[in-house]
């Protein structure tokens, strides 16, 4: 005849369902916590090139090469060269980084970037556009935005006016110079 091994169960001491309990709340909530860390939100600055110096601050203006598309990689914009005489400005498109001037995201992301870098800056729609993007912009309502951005260089908000007034008085001398016409005849 067969017989059955029997091992006697042992009571379960005090104490021990609940710290298994708190081990399973402890697990649950560290696997919370990382999936709410990996969950993207909010603005995203992705460093391409790095540069050096300086961050830009509220108020300077910042000259920067960019290509702004939807997250499907649709393009929207893209900074055009000034038409102004080299040396006066730096290459690229001037942005002043203040509240109204550009968009909120934009204004984040260039404070955390410097001089000679090149970014990649995501910028989520409620700091884009939201639910009213400009009329007659290929940019839907509720869009994320993606910029590759080049820094070339920023300076204060008084030296970018002092240079402009150079370059309006030396257009204005051309101007004049080319309003004089030829002497008259005699």
């Amino acid at each position: 005849m067969t017989e059955i091994t029997r091992v006697p169960l042992q009571p379960i001491k005090k104490g021990s369902l609940t710290k298994l309990w708190l081990g399973v709340l402890l697990a649950v909530l560290v696997a919370a916590g990382l999936a709410w860390a990996a969950m993207p939100r909010g603005l995203d600055v992705e460093t391409v090139t790095a540069g050096s110096g300086d961050s830009p601050q509220l108020g300077d203006v910042v000259f920067v090469n960019y290509v702004g598309t939807l997250v499907d990689g649709t393009e929207f914009d893209r900074s055009q060269p000034l038409p102004v005489p080299p040396g006066l400005f730096p290459e690229g498109n001037p942005l002043l980084l203040e509240e109204g001037a550009i968009i909120d995201g934009f204004i984040e992301g260039l404070q955390q970037m410097q001089k000679g870098g090149s970014y990649v800056l995501t910028i989520p729609a409620d700091q884009a556009y939201g639910a009213e993007p400009p009329p007659g912009s290929p940019i839907p309502a509720n869009a994320d935005l993606v910029f590759e951005v080049e820094v070339v260089d920023f300076m204060s908000r008084d030296d970018f006016q002092a240079r402009a007034a150079a370059l309006q008085q030396m257009m204005g001398q051309q101007g004049a110079d080319g309003q004089a016409g030829p002497p008259p005849a005699q």
